[in-house]
């Protein structure tokens, strides 16, 4: 097989209407496709005599004739046809689609309405080889946007889904078998090197590039530079040098853009100090570093700290008569900033506008960045104006950045003043910042601002997220706002919001403590009913609850309870009980209370034992007390 190294020029030309042709075949299968069985699998060709002593249109020998016969006549009236049709259409197999599209190889159009028409109306996926057979029409025919199209659907098909592992079903050696039997155009193999490269499928393309070298097909400029990208983006920096050396090699010319590659290349390879000599080899085979090239520097320099380099690359762009674009300035603007010259960025920034180069809202960004960092929020303030007066909407990105720069500084109120002013400027606020803002003000003990700038900003449609929802509740009970707390809860019941343990554990606890601890059980029962189960400070807030509001037999009743039903002992809840009990020197009753407990699984402590000490002492004084005044009645 010969290597070819020059192609013709070919123009796409796709005259021919496909639309007729997609008519025909509608009409003529519309009516029986949902009542055939089609099979997807190889389908040889069909050799017994007794089929041809069936009438025509029910031979499936005559398949490929009848559907050759409607494309190349374009015509509808063959579409009275399909009555009959319909019983052989089972037999167009892979092998009787194939057979099809080599009759169709002088027009494309035609083949091309016979192949969507297989697979989107009778839902056959077509072979490998199927789609190599098209793809060389195409190509042939200078259809390239349609090869491209289809290439990615057959490397989407059999290298990402996987729908055959047969070892036949390789892509590459399918077109190269298929140029046996059509016309072809080597420009097929240039275009599955972008194709995989597209796909994302780098290490696919680079392996073709080398099978197509071994193969006698010389990529061109453009599919290398396409692989050479590629390579890059995904950080294949030797295998990126392996494809500029063999391009060298092959006599492959390189154009500025290879070189631009390149450079970007030796930049995230981290071996900036190759770069004039790389410069220099670029010179030699005539290409002047151009815009590209020197922005890539400037960036990378920034990148790595050396400013003055990037400086200098900066001026010598001005000597060789060659501007610096909005990228340029801003990646050196950047740079400055990194090393805290937020003051000389601010100069450059105003050079930039000066030289009549408008600003984007990311030279903006880069400013504010700066600003912020060194604690100057009046100066973002003033930026943020700008911005606004030159009518650029600042973005989620500035508004993370000036609201961050202002909490860091502790000036909560400075920020919701700045969201409101944004607000009045109809610029549209992210979501998260509010989350943020509101769990701030949680944190930092301010609730009840939360809550009302909840209110402010639900009118816009704003709905917090259930962390959100769940913080400012937690924030509220903190501060015994049981009714707020209750009324945020219905909101996030109204909002199809399901409370999580958190949520309920601050509700039940709050109530508890505002002695209201019957709803408190209400709201536990509420919660087991949700498929949500206790835990101890649940437990614990219950129990204490109700031994603050002297009902100590319904205290008594939760601690079997939970255990009997949840597992859940505390100790300290049962101590809570047996203080109340000693309290009263009721010894007795403690004792009975004692032994049930033990039976479900409560401990004493050392605690306990002191409670039970006290109370024995204190049923003692009691005794003291009856038995002397009943002495004084004698």
């Amino acid at each position: 097989m010969g290597c070819y190294t020059v192609r013709p020029s070919m123009s796409v030309n796709v005259s021919i209407s496909t639309s007729t042709v997609s008519q025909s075949f509608s009409a003529l299968f519309s009516s029986s496709c949902s009542l055939i069985t089609l099979h997807h699998s190889q389908s040889k060709p069909i050799v017994s005599p007794f089929y041809n002593l069936l009438p025509p249109t029910q031979n499936p020998n005559n398949i490929v004739n009848l559907i050759s016969s409607i494309l190349k006549h374009k015509s509808s009236h063959l579409s009275l046809l399909h009555h009959d049709i319909k019983a052989i259409l089972p037999h167009l197999g892979p092998h009787q689609i194939s057979r099809v599209l080599l009759r169709c190889q002088s027009d494309h159009s035609s083949a091309l309405t016979f192949f969507n028409w297989v697979k989107n109306d009778l839902h056959i996926t077509p072979t490998v080889h199927n789609y190599c057979l098209i793809l060389h029409i195409l190509a042939w025919s200078s259809a390239f946007s349609q090869v491209m199209k289809l290439l990615s659907e057959l490397i989407h098909l059999f290298e990402i889904e996987c729908i055959c592992v047969s070892p036949n079903e390789d892509i590459f050696e399918n077109l190269i078998g298929c140029t046996e039997d059509c016309n072809w155009n080597p420009v097929i193999f240039d275009m599955l090197i972008k194709a995989y490269v597209k796909a994302g499928m780098v290490e696919k393309g680079l392996a073709t590039f080398r099978r197509n070298i071994k193969a006698c097909f010389i990529p061109d400029v453009i599919a290398c530079n396409c692989l050479l990208s590629g390579l890059s983006r995904f950080h294949y920096i030797s295998q990126c040098w392996e494809v500029y050396e063999e391009m060298g090699r092959l006599g492959i010319h390189r154009n500025a853009y290879t070189f631009n590659i390149m450079t970007h290349v030796l930049c995230k390879d981290g071996d900036t100090d190759k770069v004039n000599g790389f410069l220099e080899k670029m010179e030699e085979e005539g290409f002047e570093p151009d815009l590209v090239t020197y922005t890539t520097l400037v960036n990378s320099y920034c990148k790595k700290r050396r400013l003055e380099d990037a400086l200098y690359l900066y001026k010598i762009m001005y000597v060789r008569g060659m501007m610096p674009n909005l990228i340029t300035h801003t990646a050196l603007m950047n740079g400055l900033c990194e090393e805290g010259k937020v003051k000389e960025a601010h100069q450059l920034f105003h050079q930039m506008v000066h030289r009549g180069i408008e600003p984007d809202i990311v030279s903006y960004n880069t400013l504010v960045t700066g600003y912020c960092r060194e604690g100057k929020m009046q100066m973002c303030k003033s930026l943020l104006h700008e911005m606004i007066g030159n009518g650029i909407s600042p973005d989620s990105v500035t508004c993370w950045l000036i609201v961050e720069g202002y909490a860091r500084g502790g000036k909560l109120l400075s920020v919701l003043n700045t969201i409101v002013e944004l607000k009045r400027f109809r610029i549209k606020i992210p979501e998260d910042v509010y989350d943020y803002l509101i769990v701030l003000l949680c944190n930092e003990g301010r609730p009840f601002a939360a809550r009302s700038f909840l209110l402010r900003i639900s009118q816009d449609g704003y709905i917090p997220k259930m962390n959100t929802y769940s913080k400012l509740l937690e924030s509220l009970c903190e501060f015994n706002n049981v009714e707020g707390a209750l009324i945020l809860k219905s909101e996030m019941v109204n909002k199809n919001m399901k409370l999580n343990l958190a949520a309920y554990r601050a509700v039940i606890s709050c109530l508890c403590r505002v002695n209201r601890t019957p709803e408190a059980e209400g709201l536990f029962e509420e919660m087991v009913a949700s498929g949500i189960l206790p835990d101890v400070e649940i437990s614990r807030a219950l129990v204490n609850g109700y031994c603050e509001e002297n009902k100590v037999d319904k205290a008594v009743s939760l601690l079997k309870f939970f255990a009997k039903e949840f597992q859940v002992y505390d100790t300290e809840s049962y101590n809570a009980v047996v203080k109340v009990f000693c309290e009263v020197g009721n010894v007795a009753e403690l004792m009975e209370l004692q032994d049930k407990l033990h039976k479900v699984g409560y401990v004493p402590n050392r605690l306990t034992c002191k409670y039970v000490i006290h109370g024995l002492q204190k049923a003692a004084e009691l005794d003291d007390e009856i038995l002397g005044h009943n002495m004084l009645k004698v």
